[in-house]
């Protein structure tokens, strides 16, 4: 389960926070990120940012309303896109998908979708201009 929630009380109100990723979960994938840069700038920690990149597609936002908790939004971007370039991403989902596999988790039933798109009435008689010759 990625999404995990708790409810903390302060006083008479009832506040409740939320996690993007449970700590079970970022047990498996925290030795999977890379290690911090040694040159430039350090990072912030993985955990803030990678639960900014869930919320942000889990909600379907821009990058620009990631809230503030998580960090910099500028900076999650830029982890996020560096990643993907770099591979970072396969690497994980390869290596959770093989983890997954040897404990049996995975079912690797495929389902095939035959739908089809017709067109409109009104466009089926219509002359084509496929760049061919015209014979």
């Amino acid at each position: 389960m990625l999404i995990k929630g708790f409810v903390a009380v302060v006083g008479e109100c009832w506040w409740v926070t939320r996690q993007e990723i449970s700590d079970e979960v970022w047990v498996v994938l925290e030795p999977l990120l890379p290690a911090a840069r040694t040159a430039g700038r350090p990072w912030t920690d993985h955990r803030g940012a990678v639960e900014g990149m869930v919320w942000k597609y889990r909600t379907g936002a821009p990058w620009r309303d990631v809230p503030a908790r998580f960090g910099k939004w500028n900076s999650i971007y830029k982890r996020f896109n560096r990643w993907a370039v770099d591979g970072t991403w396969d690497k994980l989902l390869a290596q959770v998908q093989q983890r997954a596999d040897a404990a049996g988790d995975i079912d690797w039933v495929v389902s095939i979708d035959s739908t089809i798109a017709r067109v409109h009435q009104h466009g089926a008689t219509l002359p084509r201009d496929t760049g061919g010759s015209t014979e």
